[in-house]
């Protein structure tokens, strides 16, 4: 077994490391998300973790790590008589990205439960993590169906498996650790409320500290175990005291002073619901036994406020995470020590006049501030030229020459742009797919293990054989050959790749601002259909990839944000640039279908036969069965009908941005015409 990297040799990041400490103490905290950049030792303090945790007591061949004192009486392997027992560290288990259900939860054999009535059970990563720790690296990958499952096994202690009629229920209590990049995608608000705290990380700036880095490990890969000897002394006193954290634990006070600071907190900074309330009470409980005392004061509110609110205030894709600390100790001095807890000062009188502690003063900071200029979040740019009303941007210099960003109008809910067909991608909620949940549309014979019995049909397999078989009781006789497998049909998540039509065209005509906010529209509802985005630009003379496709649409809005306009339409630049971006996606992921939405007037000018150039370009979208949508942008009393035409030449269909919105006279939903590569 390798020797992790000791957690207390781990240079800065302080946030993540009492974040971690904290539900080492109190794994009723509820967890930890780490949002960073690549490259910021956050799977490395994950997994030295695991090696400061107390060893835990297990009952003798248990598969579910039982304790011997208390075993669950609901235990698969159980019941457990009295006896033999042994200690084990505390485990650390990885949930992969491409892990199944069955692999998280366990499996049953369907077949002997049908066949000999036994509750064959083979447990899952659920019950490997059962008083440790589990650890989901790129957390916002992961399939939101398993993402469910996890954070209710989390919530409730206990996971269950139901498959026709069978069920197993077994204790799962475990810190649950997840990491992620936002580069690569967010996870649903309701998911980022399920973890209790958050922190964000990033390399360090500071010279120093940077050689510090790279001298530990350096160190460390030279040799493993003599550098964690080194640090053996140090990684004893911190087990000593999460020990020690621990027993005081049931001893902290909460006072009625603490109480009302954390829900006037929850209450200023507009939380929903009521979870964030009862984590800030857990998380500042532990503080003050991490600290070695037994009442809470101010200061653990605060921190907890730090590290349990900036997700929960993230209302749409685009805000970014974070909490303005100036506000947070205004309202911690308006209602410090109003009920006498303890937090107030010795005479319970008021505090100093200036009490602000500043970024790193009790506590120790940790939260995310505010914009700097206190201004608008997310895809939202710092500064702008002024606009006209409308939109209309101000020219940079004279002509057709490049003009200023323009800021996107208010997006609006969109119809639903679906692929027509049934795919077989990855799990989303935009077009038809055959996929593990969904409704049962039919039955197939198992290709491998069986995990979604068709009972009906199974049945009717087995029916005929029964008088061959010797079946002379009421029971039926079920062979291997007769099981079959569920067919379902749910929903998948495309590629939805923008091409963007950002010449002079556009702009001249002040409808910049109200295309990007019909992108951004689009924007939002690709993120909550889970489908990977990519953007396309062309203007000038040529056209640019702005963001590869990606399962982050807040990095699609930004740089749909900062995007000039002005030049020439170079259209067919435009298509051929997208036709090589879905050609290379193809490769990378051949199971995910992908849906163009090109964003233009129609128009073509630059080089030699622009028109005819756009048109051979946009026949090889239709050759190879890519469905495309084009949303028309041209407006005014005469109407070229270019986009339409453009349209036919795609195989797809085209739609006016007012068609566009839900509640246009339109209808609902339109699906894109054309046919797909892998429609059935």
């Amino acid at each position: 077994m390798s020797t992790p990297f000791p957690f207390t040799a781990v240079v800065g990041q302080d946030d993540l490391r009492l974040a971690l400490l904290l539900n080492a103490v109190s794994p009723a905290v509820g967890g930890v998300l780490v949002r960073g950049e690549k490259g910021t030792a956050k799977s490395t303090a994950v997994r030295a973790l695991s090696a400061l945790l107390p060893a835990v007591d297990v009952v003798a061949g248990c598969r579910f790590s039982c304790a011997p004192d208390a075993p669950d009486p609901a235990c698969p392997d159980g019941p457990h008589e009295p006896g033999a027992f042994e200690s084990r560290p505390a485990r650390m288990v990885e949930l992969p990205v491409g892990a199944s259900e069955d692999r998280l939860v366990g499996a049953l054999d369907i077949e002997r439960a049908l066949a000999e009535g036994v509750k064959a059970f083979e447990p899952g990563l659920l019950a490997d993590a059962h008083r440790g720790i589990l650890y989901v690296d790129e957390v916002n990958l992961l399939h939101d169906h398993l993402v469910d499952l996890l954070l209710d096994a989390a919530a409730m202690g206990a996971s269950y498996v139901e498959r026709e009629g069978v069920s197993v229920r077994h204790a799962a209590r475990f810190l649950l650790v997840g990491t992620m990049n936002p580069e690569e995608g967010e996870l649903r608000p309701q998911l980022l409320d399920r973890f209790g705290l958050t922190v964000e990380v990033a390399a360090s700036r500071e010279p120093d500290q940077r050689v510090e880095v790279v001298r530990r490990r350096l160190a460390y890969d030279d040799d493993p175990a003599g550098f964690a000897a080194r640090w053996a002394d140090e990684e004893a006193a911190v087990r000593q005291r999460i020990t020690a954290a621990r027993a005081l634990l049931p001893q902290v006070r909460l006072g009625d002073g603490a109480l009302r600071q954390i829900a006037a907190t929850c209450a200023a900074f507009e939380v929903d619901g009521m979870r964030a309330d009862i984590v800030m009470a857990r998380t500042a409980t532990a503080l003050a036994a991490w600290a070695g005392r037994t009442d809470v004061l101010a200061e653990d509110v605060r921190q907890a406020a730090l590290l349990a609110l900036p997700h929960r205030r993230r209302r749409n894709p685009f805000d970014a995470p974070g909490l303005d600390e100036d506000k947070l100790d205004d309202t911690l001095q308006e209602f410090q020590g109003s009920e006498g807890d303890g937090s107030e000062g010795d005479d319970g009188g008021p505090q100093d006049e200036d009490p602000d502690p500043g970024p790193d003063g009790p506590g120790g900071g940790g939260g995310q501030p505010a914009p700097e200029d206190g201004g608008p979040r997310g895809g939202d740019a710092a500064a702008r030229p002024e606009a006209g009303e409308g939109g209309e941007p101000q020219p940079s210099g004279a002509g057709g020459g490049e003009q200023s960003a323009v800021r996107a109008a208010e997006p609006f809910r969109t119809k639903v742009l679906s692929v027509p067909g049934i795919g077989e991608g990855a799990a989303g909620r935009r077009s038809r797919a055959r996929t593990e949940h969904g409704r049962t549309t039919g039955a197939r014979r198992p290709r491998g293990a069986l995990t979604k019995l068709h009972l009906a049909a199974t049945v009717q397999a087995a029916a005929p054989h029964q008088r061959a078989r010797g079946r002379g009781g009421p029971g039926l006789i079920v062979r291997r050959d007769d099981l079959r497998q569920a067919t379902r049909e749910g929903r998948e998540g495309n590629l939805v790749l923008f091409v963007v039509d950002a010449s002079g065209s556009m702009a001249a005509r002040q409808r910049m601002g109200a295309v990007k906010g019909a992108v951004v529209s689009l924007l939002l509802d690709a993120y909550q259909r889970r489908d990977k985005v990519g953007l396309v630009t062309f203007r000038g003379a040529s056209a640019e990839v702005a963001l590869p496709p990606t399962s982050s649409v807040d990095a699609a809005a930004a740089r749909l944000e900062s995007l000039p306009t002005g030049g020439r339409t170079p259209l067919a630049a435009g298509l051929l640039r997208a036709h090589e971006v879905l050609r290379v996606e193809r490769l990378r992921d051949p199971a995910r279908r992908a849906l163009v939405v090109v964003v233009t007037d129609g128009r073509a000018t630059g080089g030699v036969e622009p028109v005819a150039l756009a048109g051979r370009a946009a026949r090889m979208f239709a050759a190879d069965g890519v469905a495309s949508v084009v949303v028309d942008c041209e407006s005014g009393p005469v109407r070229l009908g270019l986009a339409g035409q453009l349209a036919g030449e795609l195989g797809g269909t085209a739609v006016t941005l007012d068609e566009l919105r839900a509640d246009s006279i339109a209808g609902l939903v339109r699906d894109v015409q054309g046919t797909s590569r892998r429609a059935a």
